[in-house]
Order: structure tokens, then sequence, then C-alpha cells
């Protein structure tokens, strides 16, 4: 049986096992496999062309569709490293990133355009969806006559760069190999019995690692993909029902929207085999509210950038323990380091830091070497960062989370990085942000602002603030004015405290 030595091989296997079944469908265009791999091939052509080969960087800003997926693989056949983005993110976000990572090139849409013209250290070409001055046209490179063969003359190394934000406020570049990338798609298909018998519906955002190792499981298996480009719960319930889909895959904020549909009106689901839910945790019952409108197990998964996607999920073999984010994926190894916890009551239930070790395992974060040796030891354990039990089975428990992380609807949030543009704000002297739960997101930031002696600002200000800097999803949905912050001895603002102004009501 032929396998792909590269993630952008897999189109061209794919197209040799499966050519004229139908690999991908969004809204009205429908490519077959091969002639996915034939668009894949003309645009890596013209990106040859203009001088984007091995080891070149390209930061792809794309809604989810077609031309994502042909861009994503074009890239890699291109031999460059793609780096992609969420569409979501504003034009400074996009641009720091693009900038860290020296891109050679940005391919995004018209909107988009703004700080990237004549701004310094812009990469050399901007494609653009849609003809505009100064920049070249998506649709005319694809039209044209170069194609690029899939054939390398050497093993390939970097597959992508993904940037996480962290706690310094700024993204880190998690760097992934195709070894990670192509592993993380082949042990996640095995979980999850996926096969060139799936039709499966997404709208995960295909730059997430989740939606990516989607994306990549149903080209391996030879899967009919459903990308929808915006989550919407009634075209999805519709699209089931209406397409025969037998594999939905979403976080939980989806399933929550989709339960909230009135019942009675519910499609067909009968169609569904089984779907997914990962990105952060979902209360037991509520899956098994899922699991009884849609007729079919809901299988957890737990993952993260710096693992190219998953790191453990459950069996769909097996009978699910909702609670838990289930076993590791085949060749990956876990422990727990219950050191980080010495002086903590969890410690006695045997509660730790999860590490990870194997092929999924990111190279490191680019550019940034001391980030890195603190991520991953000599021995090539992983900090995850997460607290977990692990049972005497294998089944791991996901406890709390080390690091100040905010899970809004399946996105990481980063206080750091909030806190960060709203202290641009000419009349903040002070902001710290914390998590308050939420029963649709599961978490929303709030952010609590110390005003400068003299200056004014309301919420509907520091928001508006955000938003001119922040993707969408990253803005607070609630600012509360303190007369101060809760700090350590030595000035360090303590997030953790935050909590007392909810309970004081200060």
């Amino acid at each position: 049986m032929e396998h792909a030595a590269s993630v952008d091989a897999l189109v061209a296997v794919a197209s040799r096992k499966w050519g004229a079944r139908t690999a991908l469908v969004d809204g009205d265009v429908e490519l077959s496999f091969a002639e996915l791999d034939a668009r894949v091939s003309r645009f890596a052509g013209a990106l040859h062309d203009l001088g984007i080969g091995a080891g070149d960087r390209l930061t792809l800003c794309l809604a989810n569709g077609w031309r994502w997926v042909v861009a994503y693989y074009a890239t890699l056949r291109a031999g460059a490293v793609v780096n992609p983005v969420n569409a979501m993110m504003t034009v400074a976000e996009v641009a720091h990133i693009a900038r860290h990572c020296g891109a050679a090139a940005i391919i995004t849409t018209k909107e988009k355009l703004g700080e990237f013209s004549g701004s310094p250290g812009v990469p050399r070409h901007l494609i653009l969806v849609g003809e505009s001055a100064g920049a070249l046209d998506f649709d005319m490179l694809l039209a044209g006559d170069a194609v690029s063969s899939s054939a390398r003359t050497e093993a390939p190394g970097l597959c992508a760069i993904v940037y996480t934000s962290g706690t310094t406020g700024r993204p880190k570049g998690a760097m992934l190999s195709h070894r990670a990338v192509l592993s993380n798609a082949v042990m996640t298909a095995t979980m999850h019995g996926r096969s060139e018998h799936d039709r499966v519906l997404t709208a995960l955002p295909l730059p997430h690692v989740y939606g990516n190792v989607v994306l990549n499981a149903a080209i391996l298996c030879g899967m009919t993909l459903f990308i929808h480009e915006r989550f919407s719960p009634r075209a999805v319930l519709d699209d089931i029902a209406s397409r025969r889909i037998t594999l939905f895959e979403g976080v939980p904020t989806m399933y929550h929207y989709l339960l909230a549909e009135p019942e009675r009106d519910d499609p067909d689901l009968s169609s569904l085999t089984r779907c997914t839910v990962g990105g952060q945790s979902m209360p037991p019952a509520r899956m098994a509210e899922v699991e009884r409108r849609f007729g079919c197990p809901l299988i957890e998964l737990w993952g993260m950038t710096e693992l190219a996607g998953l790191g453990t999920t459950h069996s769909y073999l097996a009978k699910a323990s909702h609670g838990s984010i289930g076993v590791s994926l085949p060749g990956v190894q876990l422990r727990i380091d219950e050191g980080v916890l010495a002086d903590s009551e969890t410690d006695r239930t045997g509660a730790g830091e999860l590490l990870v070790r194997g092929a999924i395992v990111m190279d490191g974060y680019y550019g940034e070497p001391a980030a890195t040796a603190n991520a991953i030891d000599t021995d090539g354990w992983l900090r995850t960062g997460d607290i977990a039990t692990i049972d005497d089975e294998g089944y791991v428990s996901i406890v709390d989370r080390r690091k100040d992380m905010i899970l809004t609807a399946g996105y990481n949030v980063y206080p750091a990085e909030i806190e960060r543009v709203i202290s641009e704000h000419p009349a903040v002297s002070m902001v710290a942000v914390g998590a308050l739960a939420d029963e649709v997101k599961g978490e929303i930031a709030k952010a609590y602002v110390v005003l400068k002696d003299g200056s004014f600002a309301d919420e509907r200000s520091i928001i508006e603030h955000c938003r001119r800097s922040l993707a969408p999803y990253k803005v607070p949905r609630a600012v509360q004015f303190v007369a101060d912050l809760p700090k350590t001895s030595t000035g360090k603002i303590t997030r953790n405290e935050l909590a007392a102004f909810e309970r004081s009501g200060v």
C-alpha cells in the first residue's frame, strides 16, 4: 500500500487511489481528489515561479474554504513551510507573525491588505483573493501553466510554524515537522476508525491544529470533507441531514448551540456514526445529552498546538468515559510530574503536570531557544502546563491548568496579550485579565482596570480599543474598574486573586 512521505504527498497519493471521488465540498464547489491534486500542483508551480521554495515561509491567512486547502498543500509541495494564521486576527497581529517568522509571502484577502502595503519587513509577495494594485491575484496564479511535481529529492523536515500566544503576551511559533503532522493524522484516523466511507463535516478553523487534523485525516483516508466557512447551527444540522454526514467535529460551544436548536425542528441525523469534541472540557451531562439527541457516540479528545493536534482521545471501539480525555495516541508516551504540586492538596491524588513525548511533539519554538528549553527537557518530554491524573487503565483526566490561559469557545486566549493591549490605552494605569465562567463559551475574559488619576474611560471605550488590535475572540467581554489590583510583595499582579472582586462585588 502506498504511503505519503510528506504532508503534501497526501493529496497525490489520494488522487492515485480515489481520483474521481469527491474529496472536498465548499458550498457550491466540489473537487475530486484528482482535481484537488491538479490545483495544488498548479499553485505550487506558480509559487516556484515567484522564487518561493525550500525553506521559505508563507503566511496563510484565509477563511475556511477550498482556496485555503489548495494554498496549504501547494505551499508544502513547493518545498516551503506554511505559517497558518486565523483569518479573524487583525492586520497588526498577522503582520507581526509574518515578520517574526520571516515570511516570503502572505496569502490573504483585500480586506486584510491594510498595513502590509509599504510597511517595513513585509514579505516579498502579497497574494490576494481578488484583484488589487500592487498584489498578485490568487485565482490568476492558479490559472497559470506552471506545474510542480510532488517528487522530493530529500526527506522533508519542517512543515509548519503555528503561532500560539504565551504568558509573555506575544505569540510563539511552534515548529511542526512533516513527521509530527502526518503521525497525528494517521493515529487520529486509527483511533476514530476513519475510512473512505465517511463523510465528515467541520466548521473548525483550518489553521487551528484540531481543524488541521480533520483535514489531513480526511485526505489520508479518502473521506469526503464538507467545509463550512463559519459555524451556523441550523446550517450544520441541515447539512448533516441532506449530505448524509457520518462524522461531525466541533468544540463544546458548537454543541451547546446545536442543542439549543428546537428539537422538533431537527432534520434527520441518523447518518451520524460518531462525533468528536475537543478544544476545552465538556460537562459529562451535556455530552450525554448530545449523544441522546444525535443518536451516536461523542468522542472526546485533547491536544495542543505543540503536539500538531491530538495527544489523547478515546477509541471509537471502546466505551467512552465521559469526563476523561481518553488515552494516549498510539506510540505516544505520557507521564505525570507530581513534583510541580509538592505543596498542593491535589498532589495527594496523584495529580501533576501532564508531560508528553513522541513523534508528534514540536521541534521547538521558532527563534525562541529559551522558551523551547523551558517547554521540552533534554529527554524530549514536553511540559503541557495542564494538571492531570492517569488511572490504572491509562485514561487521562484534566484537573486544572497551570497556565493562566482562558479557553473561550475552543480558542486559546492569554491574559498577558490582552493586558498588553489595554495597557496602551492612554487612560489606563494598570490592568489584569482573568477568566469568568460562561455557560455557552466555557470561559470569557474579563479585564480589571485601574485608571490614571484624573483620566476617564468606560467599558465601551476599553473594549473598542481592544477590537482595533485583537481578534474578536480575544476581546474581553467585560470590564470592571477598580481602585487597585492584588499584588505580591514584589509588586507582581496576582491574577488568581481577581476572583475576590466578584465575591466582594467591588
